[in-house]
């Protein structure tokens, strides 16, 4: 995705700046909610609370959700405004936040509390659990799986709209006994699209907003997405030789070196070059953002999203072989993800901007054909005409712009 967003290649480069990892610390886990024990105890970041939201004077909590495939997923809930008592017995409405690809939850925390969306939303009134997507520092192990192992990054998005977004919707709605609100960001929004179209977690859904939505790809506007894209075939893997796609490692590095040297491609500015022309960006945070990000994911998901560059079509993963993807959906071609499935009356908030590179909008508009029949009062639409992909996480001005909008629309579903 952009350092925030879809395929995210502008962070690869930040490689070469040499970011600093967090510290780690040893993390306790819980049973999941089928009952098993977590049995693999690996070493994990510093807790996100810990690093970026009780600093900042706010109740914090670490949780954890293991998916029915033993991914162990960590969650951070701010159940409460800064300086907030809450009275026993208040009902507050949750917010699950969730990122895009080859970052994580810390990406909604990289400005001011009076800028960030999770900060906003609980000083809103809300009860906020940000989610932090498998394979990243904070949801870095497996109930059985070393992450040192290709098996533990066999997986693409497919599977993060299988398991995840369930595991940590069911725990959400256990613990808080309430319908819940919904963010997501680049991936974060095609994940729960695709999650939504098959009819999965609309009984737990109060309403959602999708922030630079992606479904389509087709008109990306940059010439390095665009050549990554056709790299990015299924024999990617055997070809850079691992299945972790982190873009800290030497293999990634030398990969995306390889692109770079492509005729058309201009690597000198790639936040610009990938996600469009920022309009309001701080280098402060830009500079939060090179010592935390980006964060790895599965080189079967940087394939995927690249299929969907290609194809046009968002399906799941495809394995090109007939007799592969028979094996897994019992036909030659992969399923489609049917966005018109969208139940019409399900509230929802798309904001997106004019200066996109990668959610362009000629692909939003293609996402909004899919939902044309949607109920005129359940749909709001929000065109930012100045914003790019990175804005939506890190502009200084996202609060008045996109961040109040949101807090309203929610706010309008009690």
């Amino acid at each position: 995705m952009t350092p925030l967003g879809l395929l995210g290649f502008s962070a690869l480069t930040l490689c070469s700046f040499g970011f600093a990892a967090v510290p780690h610390q040893t993390q306790a886990s819980n049973r999941d909610f089928f009952g098993r024990k977590n049995i693999v105890a690996e070493h994990s970041p510093e807790g996100l609370c810990v690093s970026s939201v009780t600093v900042q004077g706010y109740t914090c909590q670490e949780h954890e959700v293991t998916t029915q495939d033993g991914y162990i997923l960590s969650l951070q809930r701010i159940p409460e405004g800064r300086g907030e008592v809450i009275g026993r017995g208040i009902k507050k409405q949750p917010v699950i936040i969730q990122h895009g690809v080859l970052v994580d939850g810390m990406s909604w925390l990289l400005n001011p509390p009076e800028q960030n969306l999770p900060s906003i939303l609980a000083d809103n009134g809300f009860d906020v659990w940000i989610a932090n997507a498998r394979g990243t520092r904070y949801s870095h192990r497996h109930t059985s799986l070393d992450p040192s192992s290709q098996a533990y990054w066999d997986w693409s998005w497919d599977e993060m709209v299988t398991y995840d977004l369930p595991a940590i919707f069911y725990y959400v709605s256990t613990q808080t006994g309430q319908k819940i609100n919904y963010v997501g960001h680049s991936l974060g929004t095609l994940v729960a699209l695709a999650s939504f179209s098959e009819g999965k977690l609309v009984n737990q859904l109060k309403s959602a907003a999708m922030l630079s939505p992606v479904a389509y790809l087709s008109y990306m506007k940059t010439a390095l997405g665009v050549i990554a894209a056709k790299s990015f075939v299924g024999e990617i893997i055997t070809k850079i030789g691992v299945a972790e796609f982190d873009p800290k490692g030497l293999p990634i590095v030398k990969f995306i070196n390889s692109l770079c040297l492509q005729p058309g491609v201009d690597c000198k500015d790639f936040l610009t070059a990938i996600t469009g022309d920022n309009c309001c960006l701080n280098s402060s945070t830009v500079d939060l953002f090179i010592m935390n990000e980006p964060q790895p994911t599965s080189t079967k998901n940087m394939v995927h999203l690249s299929q969907t560059v290609r194809s046009g079509v968002l399906t799941k993963f495809n394995y090109e072989k007939p007799d592969i993807n028979i094996k897994h959906y019992g036909a030659v071609n992969p399923p489609i993800y049917n966005l018109s499935n969208i139940p019409q009356n399900l509230p929802l908030f798309l904001s997106y901007g004019g200066k996109e590179a990668l959610s362009d909008d000629i692909d939003v508009r293609n996402l909004l054909d899919d939902i044309k029949f949607h109920d005129v009062d359940k749909l709001s639409v929000q065109f930012v005409k100045d914003y790019a992909h990175a804005d939506y996480i890190m502009a200084f001005n996202a609060k008045d712009i996109v961040y109040n909008a949101v807090t309203e629309f929610f706010k309008h579903q009690f």
